[in-house]
């Protein structure tokens, strides 16, 4: 590949025609099914990808850290606070943001309410609330219609915040097949039946948001959702393509990394470690490795050090050399992009242009 600069490995490459294709995808999807989009910014951290988010008429932005949301307040005035801002300051810059900014927070108890509610009530700005439902993936959420409009009652007389509706996330829902049809038949049933229990309470949800990649292009068959939150569909990784939601040329990032090492019979060894690629195994099977090479998926990255990732040459008779530069398509993309500082943008053979992942940490932006 031609650059103008000289990256030094491991570095993230973008393949920029292929994340605008997955970008105009999924906007063309939730305008088909008049569903909002409301993109997770926590694979990309890049105002630069959110702004191409928006430009595609998303209804807001999802983020899960203050930074995150100090970031994207440039792109969007909607954003919303996928985890409870509570602890080391966090309700206190997110009510910190714009004032043209209009925040919104999923949360699950009264503690966290009554943490924001007082924070919102100092700083004299309102903030909507989403009451977040367990519909299946037993982390966060109210798992009862009971739970779910006790709260919402309680999120209506508080003063400084205003129930806007409901949040879920069926990250349980990976796997293609009968597994995940009956999944999400199951889940529809439960969040028509928390549903109707607000609108009997007099509690009607006017958001219903739903969530998750692998189940993003099935949202518009589970009843009363009013938007989702896919986030890993902009770079799409391994584990996109093993759930299903996408096919392996719809892969837009990798990691380039230098070849080091092949003094070991039966081994590489490339620059690209855990501290580059992220130590997640697919499907929580190490023997699958910790990501494949592009065009040589028959070679994995086998086991890792810090710095150091060992190529399997056990398959292939592809022998590469010290000095070579290959590129690994990760397991798990969102983990990766936290590793780095900078994404660089090819189209074709020819570099176009890097942006920084400026959301990525936890310090004030």
């Amino acid at each position: 590949m031609t650059n103008p600069t000289t990256l030094q490995t491991p570095a993230l490459l973008a393949d920029m025609n292929t994340l605008e294709r997955n970008l105009d995808r999924m906007a063309a999807y939730a305008a088909e099914h008049d569903l909002g989009l409301r993109p997770h910014v926590k694979t990309h951290k890049s105002s630069r990808v959110a702004q191409a988010q928006v430009e595609r008429g998303v209804v807001g932005l999802t983020c899960a850290t203050p930074r995150e949301a100090e970031v994207m307040a440039v792109c969007h005035d909607d954003l919303l606070m996928a985890y409870p801002p509570l602890g080391g300051g966090r309700v206190e810059r997110m009510l910190a943001l714009p004032p043209a900014v209009r925040p919104m927070v999923a949360l699950d108890s009264v503690e966290a309410l009554q943490h924001l509610a007082h924070a919102a009530r100092e700083a004299a700005r309102t903030v909507r609330v989403l009451v977040e439902l367990d519909l299946g993936m037993r982390r966060v959420g109210v798992s009862t219609p009971q739970e779910a409009v006790s709260l919402a009652q309680t999120v209506t007389d508080t003063n400084g915040i205003e129930f806007a509706g409901v949040a879920f996330y069926p990250g349980h829902l990976k796997n293609p097949g009968t597994e995940r049809e009956e999944g999400l038949a199951r889940l529809g049933q439960d969040l028509g039946t928390m549903l109707d229990a607000l609108t009997t309470a007099g509690l009607p949800a006017g958001i219903v948001s739903g969530g998750s990649t692998p189940t993003a292009w099935e949202t518009h068959r589970i009843p009363g959702v009013t938007e989702f939150r896919p986030g890993t569909y902009v770079y799409n990784d391994r584990t996109t393509v093993a759930a299903g939601a996408c096919r392996l040329e719809d892969c837009a990032l990798t990691v380039l990394a230098t070849v080091v090492s092949t003094a070991v019979s039966g081994q590489a060894v490339i620059d690209a470690g855990s501290k580059g690629l992220g130590r997640e195994p697919m499907s929580g099977d190490p023997a699958l490795g910790y990501g494949e090479l592009v065009g040589h998926p028959e070679v994995v990255v086998s086991r890792m050090s810090e710095e150091h990732g060992v190529l399997d040459l056990s398959r292939t008779a592809w022998r590469p050399t010290v000095g070579e530069q290959v590129r690994v398509l990760p397991n798990h993309v969102c983990i990766v992009v936290h590793l780095h500082d900078a994404v660089h943008g090819f189209r074709g053979e020819s570099w176009e242009e890097s942006w920084p992942v400026e959301a990525r940490g936890r310090l004030p932006a």
